[in-house]
C-alpha cells in the first residue's frame, strides 16, 4: 500500500513523540527534548542482532551497553564517571533509530551516521556531556563494544569463535560474574530500569537536566 502524500506545502513529519510527551525532532534534536525515561524505556525495546539470539527475550540494546560498561570497568576500575556514562550512552540514539544491523548501515552509506551523531550529540549535551566524544574516549568505548560483540556472538547469536574473531577481534578477558548477570536475556522492564539505575547511579545526586521546554 502506497503512503499518502504530505500535505500540500507541508514537510513529510521528521519528529516522534515519547511516552514521555516529548516531541524529538530527528532533523534538528534538542537536548532539551531527551529524557532518561523515554530512552530506557526504547533501548529496552530494540533487539540487537536484529533479535536473532537465544532465549525467551530478546537481547536488548539497553542490556547490551550495561554489558559494554561492565566489561570497560573490570578492565579498568578507576574510569571516570563521566566515561562510564558515556559508555552507557553510545547507543542511545537508537531509542529513536532503531538498532540498524552493520550489514545495512553499509548498504545506506553516510546518511544514517549524520541522523545518528545528532541525535546522540543532543543526548551527550542533556546529560552534561560533551557533544562529541574525546578520541580517547570513543576508542575506549569502541574497544569494549568489540569484546561485548565477540560475547553476544558467541553466546546468543550463533557465531563460532573463529568467525567471531574475523568480526570482532579475540575475546575479551572477563569473569563468571559478567557472563552470569549480562548473557542471559532480560524481560523489557528488567532491561529499562537496570539501565535507568544504573544512569542515574553515574549522574549522581547533584545532576540537573535542562529544563523543559514547552511541548
Amino acid at each position: 500500500m502506497s503512503k499518502a502524500p504530505a500535505a500540500a506545502g507541508k514537510a513529510p513529519r521528521a519528529w516522534q513523540r515519547m511516552l514521555s510527551g516529548r516531541r524529538l525532532d530527528l532533523l534538528d534534536p534538542s537536548p532539551f527534548d531527551v529524557e532518561l525515561e523515554d530512552i530506557a524505556h526504547g533501548l529496552a525495546r530494540v533487539a540487537r542482532w536484529n533479535g536473532q539470539t537465544k532465549g525467551a527475550h530478546i537481547f536488548s540494546v539497553a542490556q547490551h551497553v550495561l554489558l559494554v560498561e561492565a566489561l570497560a570497568r573490570a578492565k579498568s576500575p578507576s574510569l571516570d564517571d563521566k566515561l562510564r556514562l558515556a559508555i552507557l550512552l553510545h547507543d542511545a540514539a537508537e531509542y529513536v533509530i532503531g538498532d540498524m544491523i552493520s550489514p545495512f548501515k553499509a548498504v545506506i552509506g553516510d546518511s544514517y551516521k549524520k541522523v545518528e551523531n545528532r541525535l546522540l550529540a543532543a543526548i551527550h549535551l542533556h546529560f552534561g556531556l560533551p557533544a562529541e566524544l574525546p578520541n580517547a574516549w570513543v576508542k575506549t568505548i569502541k574497544a569494549a563494544d568489540r569484546h561485548a560483540a565477540f560475547l553476544e556472538a558467541t553466546r546468543l547469536a550463533g557465531f563460532a569463535d573463529t568467525e567471531a574473531r574475523k568480526f570482532f577481534g579475540p575475546p575479551p578477558t572477563f569473569s563468571a560474574a559478567i557472563e552470569r548477570d549480562y548473557l542471559t536475556p532480560w524481560p523489557a522492564s528488567t532491561a529499562a530500569k537496570r539501565f535507568a539505575e544504573r544512569v542515574g547511579k553515574l549522574l549522581g545526586p547533584g545532576f540537573s537536566a535542562p529544563p523543559r521546554q514547552p511541548k
